[in-house]
């Protein structure tokens, strides 16, 4: 089973680096909207994770994770959309855990290694300017609240199914098949994108 999910997490992971540094689908969010890609990383030991307040060993680290950084300088936070790939009903709750509902709040931790590094391969601006809420280059890493989180989960086709019968999503976790998120060109398919779409803050506004 470890074998089955590293295989499949290293299919998922590089597909997500073909997607872009805003989520596919995902529209204009009331406020600033600046929207990085924090994983999978294009360094494997540099890249945004995911703790609780007050913890330094127990960490999240999403197949995907993108953070839109909002607020101002001195009142900063990020809404977060993670992906995670569950090979198995046990795999899945135990992901599940690590998002569920609490009266703490998750934080997102930065690097300062990966804000001072280039948004992109041919953007060279770097990380903390393209965040839009640093006055100043961070000489460390930055810890930030964690203010909305949507998740999107993907699951294998028996699972999925077995999902869509039997259980109900909280408020901010998405489903789809494994297999859709894997495919060529994902970030392209209309109807993910439709999927995508309604996990926008956006969602929840009449737009006139």
């Amino acid at each position: 089973m470890l074998s089955d999910q590293a295989s499949l997490d290293s299919l998922v992971k590089a597909r997500l680096k073909r997607w872009p540094q805003r989520p596919p689908g995902l529209t204009q969010q009331p406020g600033r909207n600046s929207w990085l890609r924090g994983r999978p990383p294009v360094d494997t030991k540099i890249h945004p994770f995911l703790k609780l307040p007050g913890s330094n060993h127990m960490r999240t680290l999403p197949d995907g994770l993108w953070l839109n950084f909002g607020g101002e300088p001195e009142d900063p936070f990020v809404d977060i959309f993670a992906i995670e790939a569950c090979c198995s009903n046990q795999n899945l709750l135990d992901k599940r855990s690590r998002f569920a509902p609490s009266t703490h709040s998750l934080q997102a931790v930065c690097p300062v290694a990966w804000l001072h590094a280039p948004v992109m391969e041919d953007d060279p601006t770097p990380r903390w300017r393209g965040a839009g809420i640093f006055r100043y280059q961070p000489n460390q890493s930055v810890t930030l609240p964690v203010r909305e989180m949507r998740v999107l989960y993907g699951l294998t086709q028996r699972d999925y199914d077995g999902f869509v019968r039997t259980q109900l999503p909280h408020a901010h976790e998405f489903f789809l098949p494994i297999e859709t998120l894997m495919a060529e060109n994902s970030d392209r398919n209309p109807a993910l994108r439709a999927l995508v779409k309604r996990a926008s803050l956006s969602a929840n506004f009449l737009r006139c």
